[in-house]
């Protein structure tokens, strides 16, 4: 599945019927225990839930990435949103989902919750993050 990147101009701002602006945030969170549970199916899986999560929400998904023990999202959204909202919004989402349709997760993660924590990068430049996430992936 392929996912559009926005270029650093379409990212730099949104606007609602009162205001434009520029919010964007980087969440990295690991699935409990950090196990190693992305596979070639549940990072197809995740990634898709992720993208459908935002569009329902009215977010804008700029970059997607997991490596096998954990997701970085880089995502836009409206001011009504704080970072621990948009957090649990797409990890409740994914969770629940993933443990659907992946049962043999539930062993390896407990029945309760797939996640741990998430992280912010607070202040960093847009094309850092994106190439920080497109390059770290796969060492």
């Amino acid at each position: 599945m392929a996912f559009k990147c926005i270029t650093p101009m379409e990212s730099s701002s949104g606007t609602t019927r009162y205001t434009q602006y520029s919010i964007a945030c980087h969440l990295v969170w690991i699935p409990k225990y950090r196990r190693r549970i992305f596979t070639t199916q549940v990072d197809a899986a995740c990634k898709k839930l992720l993208h459908e999560c935002c569009e329902r929400q009215g977010l804008r998904l700029l970059e997607v990435e997991t490596d096998e023990d954990h997701v970085h999202v880089f995502v836009s959204a409206p001011p009504r949103f704080s970072p621990s909202q948009i957090a649990n919004l797409l990890k409740s989402h994914t969770s629940r989902y993933l443990r659907e349709q992946f049962p043999h997760l539930n062993r390896l993660c407990g029945r309760g919750q797939l996640w741990t924590q998430a992280g912010s990068a607070g202040a960093v430049f847009t094309e850092i993050i994106r190439h920080y996430i497109s390059e770290c992936q796969g060492t």
